[in-house]
């Protein structure tokens, strides 16, 4: 299959090297008919002002201060249509679109400038530039925003090396690691996708969903919100880089709440998810899947509190993905610990796997492979495909773990350690201290040594014979990406100290030797984490994929 792109390829550098010496005769018969031409202007006006701004910014500079290495202009151009609905009835309904820019200056130079310090991003002076642009196509307007706000930028940035300056005096300082690394400018300018959403179809369907839960009286609360989401990404650089890239999403999240007669209170929800809201399910199946959340609330509502447990857990294909999207995926996104005033502590919570690598935190029979180039897995859309991180590098698959034991990490331009010095495409979220954070694509965690989910039933109940356990412990369903309140979030955080909290199971059930499951309710893990990967008896033969919007 190669053959033919690179054989396509050849013609086109054939034809234009023709082309070249055509026009060559033409320039010794007729100098005059040569000038060249000037270039044509960029249609896009934001991407015109974004090139054009950051060209006149490269002579940015304060006399006796560090001189800005590195540029970079951002903006988010999105429209937003969302509708939310609570039993029956028309909540909220919005269309809104906004453009968010966002200028990053760097001073100094790639292995010391200003961030990756608590006070990188610090800024005390009065702010003159918008945190909005011009819905207009205000090309005047566009760059006299970004002038300002890399005014701005360049300020913060010469005040955060200094300060990094300071606080590196009263340090014992390692072998310093570059703050930023290199990469090869990439360009590509891709097609404005937006489509026209049709509002009336959307905002009755959501209406009629809702409505579901008026047949359910033990569930004292819901909530169905729908949102579109149609976004242009553009980035230009100092180094060259030139990004013009869609991205859609659409989603529908359902959250409904229940009390216990013991004045508990209990939830379920759900998440689903497509690039457009064709995407999405059809009603039929959004019905079912919004039923199913009603079920499993007015059953939690009578289950019984669930009993202290050590033994083993089983945990079935869906619990298991959102197990490993958070518990694995959350600790291999590594981050560079910021620099701070002696005897003070940073805001940091450093991976559970930092100082682990070459070690076996899997069973020998599993892998575990990023790869955002894949766009569909059975027919089933991923939707963590991407071409570009959001910092102009383009990923390709990546082996994090194999045979049980880990090899690498998510990274970002910002090195975290020595022998992790460079991006391998994973920068997905804006981060802090003046980096980005990392993040993975499409996780395909695989196992070589599989067996039916009934085997695994039944390994399970010989485990608890063998331990003289009454009963084993089946998890369907995780609370992740987490639906709870911020208290609720704020005392897990507080319960698990320094650790990383693990999410809450929702849907936990009690089986017995018999086959009979019991629901069971109000329960958390307690010292769950990366370790206990590597605890893993064995998996099922199936397959299972979870999509959810991550955040950092």
């Amino acid at each position: 299959m190669k053959s033919g792109p690179q054989a396509a390829g050849g013609r086109w550098q054939a034809t234009a090297c023709t082309i070249c010496g055509l026009l060559a005769a033409a320039c010794i018969l007729q100098p005059a008919a040569c000038q060249v031409p000037e270039p044509a202007p960029e249609p896009d006006p934001l991407l015109r002002a974004m090139k054009d701004e950051l060209h006149r910014s490269r002579d940015l500079r304060i006399i006796s201060l560090d001189l800005p290495y590195f540029i970079e202009y951002r903006v988010a151009d999105e429209s937003n249509y969302s509708v939310n609905a609570s039993l029956g009835a028309l909540v909220a309904s919005s269309q809104s679109t906004v453009r968010i820019p966002m200028v990053r200056v760097r001073v100094g130079d790639y292995a010391f400038d200003n961030t990756n310090h608590i006070y990188s991003e610090a800024y005390s002076g009065s702010r003159y530039d918008p945190d909005q642009l011009s819905l207009d196509s205000d090309y005047l307007g566009f760059r006299h925003a970004l002038w300002l706000a890399t005014d701005r930028a360049y300020k913060t940035a010469e005040d955060a090396i200094a300060r990094k300056r300071s606080s590196l005096k009263n340090m014992n300082q390692p072998d310093q690691i570059p703050d930023f690394s290199k990469v090869p400018a990439v360009q590509a300018v891709l097609p404005v996708q937006r489509h026209a959403v049709n509002e009336s179809l959307w905002k009755d369907r959501v209406v009629k969903l809702s409505a579901i839960f008026d047949r359910f009286p033990l569930v004292l609360s819901s909530t169905i919100e729908m949102q579109i989401s149609q976004a242009t990404n553009y980035l230009v650089n100092s180094e060259g880089s030139v990004l013009r890239t869609p991205e859609n999403l659409a989603h529908i999240r359902v959250l409904a709440r229940g009390l216990t007669p013991d004045g508990t209170q209990v939830r379920d929800a759900l998440v689903v998810q497509a690039f457009d809201a064709a995407g999405l399910p059809a009603e039929a199946e959004l019905r079912r899947q919004v039923t199913e959340v009603a079920d499993h609330v007015t059953a939690l509502s009578q289950a019984p509190p669930g009993e202290a447990y050590d033994g083993p857990v089983l945990f079935e294909a869906a619990a298991a993905a959102q197990l490993f999207g958070q518990l694995l995926g959350d600790n291999l996104k590594i981050t560079r610990k910021p620099i701070v005033d002696a005897g003070h502590n940073a805001p940091y919570v450093p991976s559970e796997l930092e100082n682990r690598v070459g070690s076996r935190i899997l069973p020998d029979w599993m892998d575990v492979v990023d790869d955002p180039t894949q766009t569909e897995w059975r027919g089933h859309t991923l939707l963590g495909h991407y071409l570009y991180d959001i910092e102009a590098v383009s990923p390709t698959p990546l082996a994090l773990i194999e045979k049980g034991t880990l090899k690498t990490f998510l990274l970002t331009r910002t090195p975290v350690l020595k022998s992790f010095d460079s991006s391998n495409g994973r920068a997905r979220m804006t981060g802090s201290f003046g980096a980005d954070a990392p993040g993975f694509g499409n996780l395909f965690v695989r196992a070589t040594q599989t067996v039916p989910l009934p085997d695994l039933k039944k390994k399970l109940m010989e485990l608890c014979r063998e331990r003289s356990k009454p009963y084993g412990m089946l998890v369907r369903k995780l609370d992740y990406p987490s639906s709870a309140s911020v208290d609720e979030l704020r005392r897990l955080a507080q319960s698990s100290g320094n650790s990383r909290p693990a999410t809450l199971p929702l849907l936990v059930y009690r089986i017995y030797p018999d086959g009979r499951e019991e629901l069971v309710r109000s329960l958390r893990f307690r010292g769950l984490t990366t370790r206990s990967l590597k605890d893993i008896v064995a998996a099922s033969d199936e397959n299972y994929v979870f999509d959810f919007i991550d955040s950092n």
